[in-house]
């Protein structure tokens, strides 16, 4: 998973690596490893494609759902070409000259072919002046340059004779009609959608956010629909988030949700036509420790034996998960006896302090069922992922292989459980 100038790697390289086929540097999309991070001027000389843009090619259908903003590193891995994945507006650029879009205008200016694009973000799509429907002010982070890239969504479809619905919250979302509807914009929050286990919590949410579960259905539906088939990029980004604050009760939620997701997908699929890869585009320092005994809760203090709590070397009690670094380390440990460590809210005792938790560098899994599943076993560098999807799907340098004439009709649905 390593970026080519990182041993452990950024979002922004792997979703590179996974959706475009190349290895890239840190906090880079869409682009080859000559791009130099934050330098508009080298950024046209390094673009390069993705399997979206392949699947568009040859004239699938194509969307991209994320728990996530649909600026964030893995999504924007599909459609942008950057050489800062933090450009997600253009609030984010004011010091950068060269004439380099932010990845909201790159979606909605160069991209409106893409059927489907759900997740979180509205911010950086509403002007600066704009209100928020469901936060109010916009200023923070709202666009500079006065355009409602929301509204230019809507009027382009209008213009194409295109069917199309925009919805930002779960009612709304309920009442698309994928038969009827052939474009769906959701944007369900102003920056990420919430996590799973807060989705229901009046305190974080209260226009409703629909399940990844629903959107990867909805998604499905609507491309489904296009003869020539359809891929799909789903990231349950919020498990990675969780895990960078320490917080690996949110975090699980968040896995509980995507597998979910993927069941879903794989129930209303036909795996003779339909190719459903999950991965993790990388891993995080998080560890299962010492050696519990089975039944112990996940989430609880670590004991061996029943009526027993585990003690470490300085006599107090740990928890069966732990980080190597993050915000959970301190000098000298708390003693957890009197702890909740099942709360969403408390964050998990690490090794080295920092104000976040790193990614993992270690290789992770990769599942797949479908068309050439077969190819997907053994050790793999990441950016072989994409050109087996492609030989799958007769896209992009595949779309004349000899085994691309035996069916009219191919299906390559992307279902990536992303870990970053």
């Amino acid at each position: 998973t390593y970026n080519q100038d990182h041993q452990t790697p950024d979002s922004a390289g792997t979703a590179t690596a996974y959706l475009c086929g190349v290895k890239t540097n840190m906090g880079t999309i869409g682009v080859d490893a000559q791009i130099v991070r934050g330098h508009c001027d080298t950024t046209q000389a390094a673009k390069i494609t993705s399997i979206l843009d392949w699947s568009l090619a040859e004239g699938k259908s194509v969307g991209v759902v994320t728990t996530t903003r649909v600026t964030h590193a893995t999504p924007a891995g599909t459609y942008a070409n950057t050489a800062e994945r933090n450009w997600e507006g253009d609030s984010d650029m004011t010091h950068v000259t060269g004439g380099c879009k932010d990845i909201a205008l790159q979606l909605i200016e160069e991209n409106p072919d893409i059927q489907v694009i759900m997740g979180g973000g509205r911010r950086f799509f509403l002007p600066v002046d704009a209100t928020d429907p469901e936060r109010g002010s916009n200023t923070a982070h709202g666009r500079l340059d006065g355009r409602n890239l929301i509204d230019e969504w809507m009027n382009d479809k209008k213009r194409r004779h295109k069917s199309y619905r925009y919805v930002w919250n779960e009612t709304d979302f309920n009442t698309v009609d994928p038969a009827q509807t052939d474009f769906l914009l959701g944007l369900f929050e102003s920056s990420h959608m919430q996590y799973d286990i807060d989705r229901n919590d009046p305190h974080y949410e209260k226009a409703g956010e629909p399940h990844i579960k629903d959107m990867t259905e909805k998604a499905i539906q609507i491309l489904s629909k296009n003869p020539k088939g359809y891929f799909l990029l789903v990231e349950g980004g919020k498990i990675d988030l969780a895990h960078h604050g320490s917080r690996p009760v949110r975090s699980l939620h968040d896995v509980v949700a995507m597998d979910l997701a993927v069941d879903k997908a794989a129930s209303i699929t036909n795996n003779q036509d339909t190719l459903i890869v999950v991965t993790a585009d990388h891993s995080h320092t998080f560890v299962i420790s010492g050696y519990p005994q089975r039944g112990n809760g996940i989430f609880d203090l670590m004991s061996s034996r029943p009526g027993y709590i585990s003690l470490a070397k300085d006599h107090n009690p740990y928890t069966t998960l732990l980080y190597g670094n993050g915000p959970g380390a301190h000098s000298t440990r708390a003693d957890l006896r009197n702890v909740d460590t099942t709360s969403k809210h408390y964050t998990y005792q690490s090794a080295v302090p920092l104000s976040a938790e790193t990614h993992g560098g270690e290789d992770v899994a990769i599942f797949a069922r479908g068309p050439m599943a077969h190819l997907l076993h053994g050790v793999r560098e990441q950016n072989y992922i994409p050109h087996v999807m492609a030989y799958a799907s007769c896209v992009g340098d595949y779309n004349a292989h000899s085994h691309c004439a035996a069916s009219a009709t191919h299906h390559s649905t992307a279902t990536s459980n992303i870990f970053g």
